[in-house]
């Protein structure tokens, strides 16, 4: 059968096949046209909405501390707060940890051997506890009732509410991991609500705000109690906390009971050797991760960073206290050597917001930013430094830095040695021999890393929450290996070095007390 006889052409078309087909064809050229007119203009708005900015930074995004806590408090206020709290303690302990140790077998066999893609190790599966809420909510609420009161200061003259805004790192990781994830944009990290699932456990206690804000006995009791109602946990007996994540960014918060939970991976501001602030044994950069501080300064943007460069007339710049204990005594060598040099800008630091700009000010109007030890290694200052433009020179010979295994820090600071800085004149010839080229190519980086210090809600990809994922991700082997070793070794065992090694070249000396040539 001749199928043209079913579907003859009408004859009631207002225009000739000729004419409609060329029609057809202009219309859809001009659809095609559009699309991809469209298409790119989403693009160039998607990779960078603002050129402003810092790459990867949405302009929406909130970086204070203090307004974002404000947000995410009042949230928090007409909404559940999670999974009902898992059960801590009772006869079965034992048992639960067993439970869950042959869960998380089963799971890992699972990714392992039957479905391979589930199984990237670009991603962080994060179990994060539910804590009653005098651990978490209770001390939020407790800085946004009481941050106004500015008058609170330490024994050493600092704002108590700035060092708790400077160490919040503990909240920026916390509010992500728990917000809807149609609101989050980090992807190499994802809340799981089986423990079987977990990689790693998050434990959401805010130890800096306790520390800084509750009266010192109470303090020490909330973290009594905050150690027994993690350690009962199955998830922490089954691998004796290795797997668990502790944020302790101030070296004075938890110090009186975090001797019991050094196997846990710390979140910290630097790793003090001198045994100041951590005792031999409990940390080590092979466990724990260094993370930044919040920076007490504005960011210096792309267009700032073009204006402030021809009015960057200070070669060397500092402002803070300069007197400090351990370490940061060096600071006071470095007062007696360069005050009153030529180019030379050193401040005594001054507390509230005329402080905060005189510092910003300053910074963004120098080359270089003197970035000495503080009581511990590390300091704000550094982090100020590189959010305002302004070349960090860093003299402080115990530090440890962020995100070192990604980040290339010989691109955007200098290094001195402290017996070299103290030299009569050497610092100042030091820093004039450095050429302008050198000079224009640091602070482009400066302005490229500086998004890598930002915390913000959301959180951004490259960001310091990102990067911190990234870290730990790195680690995930590791931890694995320790955690199996341990629960396998038995009494009687040969004796090999474990993450509880304390390293010191060129020995590796074993909590036994037994000690080995290291390999």
């Amino acid at each position: 059968m001749d199928r043209r006889h079913l579907h003859p052409r009408s004859s009631s078309l207002p225009f000739p096949c000729s004419a409609t087909s060329a029609s057809i064809i202009i219309l859809l050229s001009l659809l095609t046209l559009s699309f991809f007119y469209f298409s790119s203009s989403s693009c160039i708005s998607l990779q960078n909405p603002n050129p402003s900015l810092p790459p990867f930074q949405n302009p929406n995004s909130e970086r204070s501390f203090v307004a974002s806590l404000e947000k995410f408090l009042l949230a928090s206020r007409s909404g559940a707060t999670g999974l009902p709290e898992p059960p801590s303690g009772g006869e079965d302990e034992s048992a639960a940890a067993k439970e869950l140790d042959d869960a998380i077998w089963r799971r890992e066999a699972e990714r392992l051997y039957e479905n391979p893609p589930f199984s990237d190790p670009k991603v962080v599966r994060v179990y994060v506890y539910e804590m009653p809420k005098r651990f978490t909510y209770d001390l939020l609420w407790l800085f946004r009732d009481t941050y106004k009161e500015t008058s609170n200061l330490t024994s050493n003259g600092s704002p108590v509410h700035r060092l708790i805004e400077q160490h919040s790192i503990d909240y920026w990781l916390w509010a992500d991991l728990i917000a809807p994830e149609s609101q989050r944009l980090l992807k190499n990290v994802i809340r799981v609500y089986k423990q079987e699932d977990a990689d790693l456990f998050y434990i959401p206690f805010f130890t800096t705000i306790s520390f800084f804000l509750m009266e010192k006995q109470q303090c020490k009791a909330l973290y009594r109690d905050a150690l027994k109602w993690v350690t009962d946990q199955p998830a922490w007996k089954r691998s004796e906390g290795r797997d668990h994540i502790l944020p302790v960014h101030h070296p004075w918060s938890f110090k009186s009971v975090r001797r019991f939970m050094k196997n846990a991976i710390w979140l910290l501001p630097d790793m003090d050797s001198t045994g100041n602030w951590y005792k031999p044994g409990q940390v080590w950069l092979e466990k724990d991760l260094i993370l930044p501080y919040v920076p007490n300064v504005e960011v210096c943007d792309a267009k700032c960073m073009s204006e402030s460069g021809s009015q960057r007339n200070t070669l060397l710049f500092f402002r803070g206290r300069l007197k400090r204990n351990a370490g940061g005594k060096i600071r006071g060598n470095l007062v007696a050597e360069l005050q009153g040099k030529e180019g030379v800008v050193i401040e005594e630091g001054t507390a509230g917001a005329n402080g905060k700009q005189a510092a910003q000010n300053g910074m963004r109007r120098s080359v270089f930013c003197l970035s000495p030890a503080g009581d511990t290694p590390s300091s704000a200052r550094l982090f100020d430094a590189i959010v305002s433009g302004c070349i960090p020179v860093i003299v402080s010979d115990e530090l440890e830095l962020p995100f070192e295994g990604i980040l290339d820090y010989r691109k955007i600071a200098l290094f001195v040695s402290s017996s070299d800085a103290v030299q009569p004149g050497w610092l100042i010839t030091f820093l004039k021999s450095i050429g302008s080229r050198r000079i224009k190519e640091m602070r482009a980086n400066l302005a490229k890393h500086s998004s890598h210090f930002l915390y913000s809600s959301p959180a951004q990809p490259l960001g310091p929450e990102d990067l911190t994922w990234r870290m730990i991700a790195g680690k995930l082997v590791n931890i694995k290996l320790h955690i199996r070793r341990s629960q396998r070794v038995v009494r009687e065992s040969r004796t090999l070095c474990t993450c509880d090694c304390r390293w010191t070249s060129p020995f590796c000396i074993l909590d036994n007390a037994h000690i080995f040539t290291a390999t």
